[in-house]
């Protein structure tokens, strides 16, 4: 789901800068993600894994220097942004701190662990990908 609000705002972006190739591509990763959520309702059938999300982590990057968005990248991808962030936090509180910030890591887990339910979790995600995804569009149109 967060995922296809990337790609959606970045085939936006290349559409709205002539870029057509490049949002018909972003789109058809918007349609794939969109069918993998369609099979990946709980009971899962399939997962993506660290593969899966490294391939389209790579398209999301390339797309994003064929389109001169990397500056906003970090904002339109803002979950993906905060959980390599609290990864890096986790990971170096416990090497030099010997303590940890979050009970788990990554942060979609730690919220999990303190009790809140998967549905809670994945829609407030989305909210929130939502909002920073229009934030970061509005900011490339008034350049």
């Amino acid at each position: 789901g967060v995922l296809s609000i990337v790609f959606s705002s970045l085939g936006l972006l290349a559409f709205l800068g002539a870029q057509i190739d490049i949002a018909a591509f972003s789109f058809v990763i918007v349609g794939a993600t969109l069918a993998f959520l369609w099979f990946n309702i709980p009971p899962a059938r399939f997962y993506l894994g660290e593969t899966g999300f490294t391939a389209l982590a790579f398209a999301l990057t390339t797309i994003s220097f064929m389109t001169d968005t990397v500056i906003v990248l970090p904002l339109l991808a803002f979950i993906q942004s905060v959980t390599v962030a609290t990864n890096i936090l986790q990971v170096s509180a416990k090497k030099f701190f010997n303590t940890k910030i979050f009970t788990v890591a990554p942060i979609h887990h730690h919220f999990e662990a303190i009790g809140w339910p998967d549905y809670k979790v994945v829609m407030r995600y989305w909210v929130i990908s939502i909002i920073a995804a229009i934030i970061g569009i509005i900011i490339m149109l008034l350049g």
